[in-house]
Parts: structure tokens; C-alpha cells; sequence
């Protein structure tokens, strides 16, 4: 391995840091990553209480092999740190009027479900829908997700020019409200679907159709789950950079990122000054902005007037009984979608008729659950912290979400939670700086906002580089193992 001089603080565990860390550290980098928490992970953590075990942050896994190319790059065998379930089933989705469906990643298992449940024409319709999400993905990710937009060279590939052709089937002009109404008659598909904007915490009403692909990765690509639960991603990462001479600081607040001449000097961490050739910080845009560079730098005005994305209420309940009837992944949908959402963007009133998630990890972990018992994870999407009375706005959901769970299930659930903790976006910005508690940094509620996020490399400061969910290309354990790979990239290119 070529030995290179510079060196690197990665501001962050996060799963971005993570990945970006690791593949300095094969540069033949010193890599030290600082962290503020106690634990690496960054959102992705875990807890246990009374024999219950809790994944606090992401709860879906598409696209392992990111995950395994890390170690396979280290010359490891991926399988000797990490492993996971291939589940054969994506989501069970349940409606107020009592219907219900199951849909699988495969095609033909998805349009036999949709049509026994909401006839031929729908099964047809569904079809072309896989396959024209499919094409839209393997069309738009080499040029969006797994390059940066911020290089003029990523313009000349030949590839480009194929995207520019399609650009007018891409669904770029249209919301994804809209699209989705093109293909289905049936309101309940239309809003099944619409449901792929929350996947970047976006209104399927503002984001642009192309957001269409995002159906790909599940049903075309399939859903996974971790031995050892989500965390095990962040955990097994961490060892690996521990094993490659990667140095972590935990309890190590960064606050503030030192420039000289609008120059990269090094980091400013729990009050002492540490120098560094490179910075690379995987922290939220708009915190990296406002707190943590020197004003004089100049700001990104666009983006960082963007919207933030939306933030979660999240229950972890203890059940003290099995519920067959769910699986891995469920959602409980609102009667009126259009509402729910309007709400979460205007950051106006609750609404009382909020759609539920429900991950049961001990689907497949049965550890994760005493026996006869399940774990479940319930997430309702919120608007971003702007000082809302959260306490207020809890007890109005978990009354709710009683309701309704109890409801789909016909037994009452409240005399069966046995242990219950609950994460507001006001923890969700104290654990993670996320500015608001935006889960996926800024929403993509415009045109083009996907496609713009902040470039993995600083243009007004030297040395300065930029990964995680706000940065290039986006939120999601996928997408920010690329921002932490299109940001150690950026680097190998400026030696």
C-alpha cells in the first residue's frame, strides 16, 4: 500500500464517515474520525431494554454490496464481519376499509398479489410500472448516485448523453403524485407508491416522478436485514476501519473546523486545537455552515436556503405478544395522504390520521424479542423541529397510533406494551446535529433538489471535503456509502 503523508479528520461516524474513512485509510492515509457521541453509528444505534433489543435509526437495508465491496477492497472476506438475511418478503400494507397486501421483491409474486387484491388491469399496470422504474434506475444511478454532479468530466461521459435523450420520460417535469396517477386507476396503488418519497423525506406531491426508481430497489433488487440488526452495519465498519489504523475519538465534540487563508488547518475538538492536512465532515450542511466554519467563508446561499427534509416520531415498544398477521416491514396508511403531507410541509397542525410504520425486527432476529413477545419500531413522519410543543404532539400521536394499530389488529395493544422509549427531532438534532432533526437533510421538494445537494468537495475552501445525507447523493445507508466513497474519490484526484 502507497504511503501518503496527508492527514485526514473525519468529522463523524456516521455511515458516510464510516465509508470514507476506510477508503482514505487504504490511500495510506492517517485517518482519525471524531465523534460526539459515545458510540460510532451516528443514527444507526441500538439499545435493549427488558430483554427487548431496539434498532434506533434505519430500519431498511437495500444494496449490501456496498457494505461488503468495503471489505472486500480491505481484502477481506465480508462474511467474516458482516452478514445478513435476504427476506422474501418487502412490506405489508393494511387500509382503514380492511384491505390488505403483501408485495415481494419479484415482479410476477407482485403482480399475482395485485391482481387477487385489486384485479387484472391493476396487475398489468404494475408490471409496466416495475419495469419502468427498473430502467430509470439503471439509466440514472452510474450518472447520479454513484458520481458527482460537481465534476465537469462526469458530463462528458458518453452515458450522459443517453440520460439527456430520456430526460423527457424521466418523470424530471412532473411530481410523483402525478406520475403514479398515469400508470394506476386504483387511489390505494397510487398512494402505495407515492409512499417512495418518504425514502428521502420528501412530499410525493412536490418531488419530481423520477423518484419512481426508488420502488426498484426493493421490489427489483430486494430487502435484506442484518444478523444482529441494523447496527451490526455500523459496528462491523468500525472494526474493519479499527483493523486498517483508523483512529476514533469518541466524546470528541468538533466545534469548529479551522481555515487559514480559506485553507483546511485542522479541527478545534473539545477546546484543543488538532491539525490536520484534510477535513472531511460528515455533518449536516447546514450545521457544518453555521457552526462549525468561520463566517468569512462563503456560503452556499441555495443551498443552504433549501428545505429541510422531514423528521420522525419514533415509539420502541416492547409487545407482549406475537401478531402473525405482520411481518418485517408494514405500513397502516391515512385516508387522506394528500392531507397528512400538506401538514408535515407547512409544519401546520397535527394530523390526526398520521401513516404508521411498523418494523418488527424479531421477524428475523428472534432474539430481538423474548419468546411469545415482539419489538416494534413505530415511525410516524413529522415536520423538522421548529420549536412545536413535542410533548403535546406525542401524547396526541401515541393516543392515535393505539387507535388505529389496535384497530387493524382487532385487540386493543395498549395493555400490551410492556416497555416504551420515544425519539422526538429535538433528540434526533442533540444525537446527530441534523440542523431540526431532518432525517435526510435537505427534502427534495423542487425540481431538481435531489440532484443538487452540497458537492462532496468544498469550492471556497481548500482541504475541505463533505459526505452524509445532506452532501451528495443523499440520505439512506446506500446513498451515503457513495457520499463517503465520491468524497475519498475527490481526494485521490487532488493529491
Amino acid at each position: 500500500m502507497k504511503k501518503n503523508s496527508a492527514s485526514v479528520a473525519v468529522i463523524g461516524s456516521g455511515i458516510a464517515g464510516l465509508s470514507a474513512a476506510i477508503r482514505l485509510s487504504l490511500q495510506g492515509r492517517k485517518v482519525v474520525v471524531f465523534e460526539q457521541n459515545t458510540y460510532t453509528g451516528g443514527k444507526i444505534t441500538a439499545f435493549e431494554k427488558q430483554g427487548f433489543r431496539f434498532d434506533m435509526g434505519p430500519s431498511l437495508f437495500t444494496m449490501p454490496q456496498l457494505v461488503e465491496e468495503l471489505f472486500e477492497l480491505a481484502g477481506r472476506t465480508p462474511k467474516d464481519y458482516f452478514q445478513y438475511h435476504t427476506h422474501d418478503e418487502v412490506c405489508r400494507y393494511f387500509w382503514l376499509d380492511g384491505k390488505c397486501l403483501t408485495l415481494y421483491p419479484s415482479v410476477d409474486r407482485n403482480v399475482e398479489a395485485i391482481t387477487t387484491v385489486f384485479g387484472k388491469e391493476s396487475g398489468r399496470r404494475v408490471r409496466k410500472y416495475f419495469d419502468d422504474a427498473r430502467k430509470k434506475f439503471e439509466l440514472t444511478a452510474p450518472f447520479f448516485l454513484e458520481s458527482s454532479l460537481h465534476k465537469a468530466k462526469t458530463f462528458l461521459s458518453p452515458r450522459v448523453l443517453k440520460v439527456v435523450s430520456e430526460i423527457p420520460r424521466l418523470g424530471l417535469f412532473s411530481t410523483l403524485d402525478d406520475q403514479n396517477k398515469r400508470y394506476f386507476k386504483e387511489p390505494k396503488l397510487v398512494q402505495l407508491f407515492n409512499r417512495y418519497a418518504t425514502y428521502n423525506g420528501s412530499s410525493p406531491y412536490q418531488t419530481p416522478g423520477i423518484m419512481q426508481m426508488i420502488s426498484h430497489l426493493e421490489h427489483g433488487m430486494g430487502t435484506h436485514f442484518p444478523v444482529g440488526g441494523m447496527h451490526a452495519i455500523s459496528q462491523s465498519l468500525t472494526k474493519l476501519a479499527q483493523e486498517l489504523g483508523v483512529q476514533f475519538e469518541l466524546s470528541s465534540m468538533v466545534e469548529h473546523i479551522l481555515v487559514e487563508e480559506n485553507k483546511v488547518q485542522g479541527v478545534m475538538v473539545n477546546g484543543t486545537e488538532r491539525m490536520f492536512d484534510l477535513v472531511v465532515c460528515n455533518s449536516d450542511i447546514k450545521h457544518a455552515y453555521h457552526e462549525l466554519l468561520p463566517k468569512q467563508v462563503r456560503r452556499p446561499k441555495k443551498t443552504l436556503a433549501q428545505e429541510p427534509s422531514s423528521s420522525a416520531l419514533i415509539f420502541y415498544w416492547g409487545i407482549g405478544q406475537t401478531f402473525p398477521e405482520m411481518d418485517l416491514h408494514n405500513i397502516i396508511f391515512s385516508e387522506d395522504y394528500k392531507e397528512e403531507f400538506d401538514r408535515i410541509c407547512s409544519n401546520g397542525p397535527f394530523w390526526e390520521d398520521p401513516t404508521i410504520y411498523i418494523h418488527i425486527s424479531n421477524r428475523l432476529e428472534v432474539d430481538d424479542a423474548p419468546k411469545g413477545k415482539d419489538s416494534w419500531f413505530v415511525m410516524v413522519n413529522v415536520p423538522y423541529d421548529q420549536g412545536q410543543d413535542w410533548e403535546d404532539i406525542v401524547r396526541k400521536v401515541r393516543r392515535k397510533l393505539i387507535e388505529r394499530i389496535s384497530s387493524t389488529l382487532g385487540k386493543d395493544i395498549a395493555s400490551l406494551i410492556e416497555t416504551e422509549e420515544i425519539l422526538t427531532p429535538t433528540q434526533i438534532q442533540q444525537r446527530t446535529s441534523s440542523v431540526g432533526g431532518a432525517l435526510y437533510g435537505t427534502s427534495s421538494n423542487e425540481r431538481m433538489a435531489a440532484f443538487l445537494r452540497h458537492s462532496n468537495k468544498s469550492s471556497s475552501v481548500k482541504g475541505l471535503y463533505f459526505c452524509g445525507g445532506s452532501a451528495h447523493p443523499g440520505g439512506g445507508v446506500p446513498l451515503c456509502i457513495l457520499s463517503g466513497k465520491i468524497a475519498a474519490e475527490w481526494i485521490k484526484e487532488d493529491e
